[in-house]
């Protein structure tokens, strides 16, 4: 992937004059760098940063990654299980959901999600992550049951399953509260939940994308539940569909509300749309994924309105690919995800990056930019730093 001018020498940059910038974007860049909290308006302008304007936007991003984490990249080792992928929603960016008589319809036993993890942690994985449609006859304890089909064989592996859509569901297949029903998971042995299901947290676009089959609001009362019962979660956004900047900030905006709430996310995960196979590309109404420089101005502006409340930014190397992922950590980003070994998700949107990467070549990748790898946990505590 080309460089395309954003990261001349970092000699070139002098963050007490910006040459070359224009008046708006350079007092916005003062601001930022004086540790000031951003306002929409301002968000909103950095998302059309361009040329040298775009220039600066990464190179103040990566120095509020400096200044939150340091230059480590961190990463860790998982195994992604994707238990079915029988699934009626009908969410019209998803091309992974099949029908119960569908050939490739998948239902895994839960002997097999005890196999897999077994062989993840045996692989040296230190969480399983599991996420799956939601099958229409899936027994009323099967979320409780997944949970111990991975502890009772491998009891120190971290569990991180089971996306709010997924909560939603499961507390009305065991007809229970929405905090009795996480307890239940919590005595399982649940350690985290994956905050996906996002999207974008705006009603209208959800209207869109999945019938607002989970409102805004109820992901938002789901993770904060969480939160408020010890159950820390990721969160993410999905972008370059039907939305636009104006939608990115204000759910940026929301993500930021809530931690500083909560404090209950470890990570924000931007995630571009991957449009090959999905529906709503298909049929014309979604556009092809965002463009490279989104996909900067997006790392970067997340750290910048994050900063000071989420430390961690991931890239999705599934979606970008290793030499983009690679730019977006130069942009504000500091953690490279995870192995995954069993990705189906974004490989059935049409996603041709890869479903496991080996912790030496995250190492490697992570050396290319002059950065230190380091393997972490799920709760993002460090497990080895290597050497330079």
């Amino acid at each position: 992937m080309k460089n395309h001018n954003y990261f001349p020498d970092s000699e070139s940059f002098c963050f007490d004059r910006f040459p070359g910038v224009q008046v708006e974007f350079a007092n916005i860049f003062a601001r930022i760098l004086e540790e000031q909290e951003i306002n929409d308006v301002e968000a909103l302008k950095l998302f059309s940063a361009e040329g040298i304007d775009l220039a600066y936007l990464i190179k103040v991003a990566d120095e509020l990654r400096y200044r939150a984490v340091g230059d480590i990249i961190t990463y860790v080792t998982v195994r992604n299980i994707n238990f079915t992928n029988v699934c009626y929603t009908g969410c019209r960016f998803c091309a992974f959901a099949k029908r119960i008589d569908d050939v490739d319809a998948q239902y895994l036993s839960l002997s097999e999600v005890s196999r897999r993890a077994s062989e993840a942690w045996k692989s040296g994985a230190t969480e399983v992550c599991m996420q799956g449609g939601l099958h229409p006859h899936m027994p009323a304890k099967h979320y409780r049951d997944l949970i111990l089909a991975v502890k009772n064989v491998v009891p120190e592996m971290h569990v991180h399953a089971f996306s709010p859509f997924e909560i939603k569901y499961g507390a009305q297949l065991a007809q229970m509260t929405l905090p009795n029903f996480l307890c239940e998971l919590q005595n399982a042995g649940l350690g985290s939940l994956p905050g996906t299901a996002a999207e974008i947290l705006d009603i209208n676009i959800r209207q869109q994308l999945t019938r607002d089959k989970l409102s805004t609001d109820e992901w938002i009362n789901i993770v904060k539940t969480a939160h408020r019962m010890g159950i820390k979660t990721t969160s993410t956004i999905m972008y370059g569909h039907i939305d636009g900047p104006e939608h990115w900030v204000k759910h940026l905006k929301t993500i930021r509300d809530i931690q500083n709430d909560t404090g209950g996310f470890t990570e924000f995960v931007p995630l571009g749309f991957i449009h090959h196979n999905a529906p709503i590309y298909l049929d014309g109404t979604a556009r092809s994924g965002p463009t490279i420089e989104e996909n900067l101005r997006m790392h970067a502006i997340s750290r910048i309105m994050l900063y000071g409340y989420i430390a961690n930014i991931q890239v999705s190397w599934v979606k970008l690919g290793p030499a983009l992922a690679q730019q977006c950590l130069r942009a504000g980003a500091n953690d490279f995800g995870g192995t995954l070994m069993d990705e189906t998700i974004s490989k059935s949107a049409g996603a041709v990056h890869g479903q496991h990467m080996l912790p030496n070549e995250f190492e490697r990748l992570i050396r290319q930019i002059g950065r230190i790898p380091a393997q972490r946990n799920t709760l993002y505590e460090l497990i080895e730093v290597q050497s330079n």
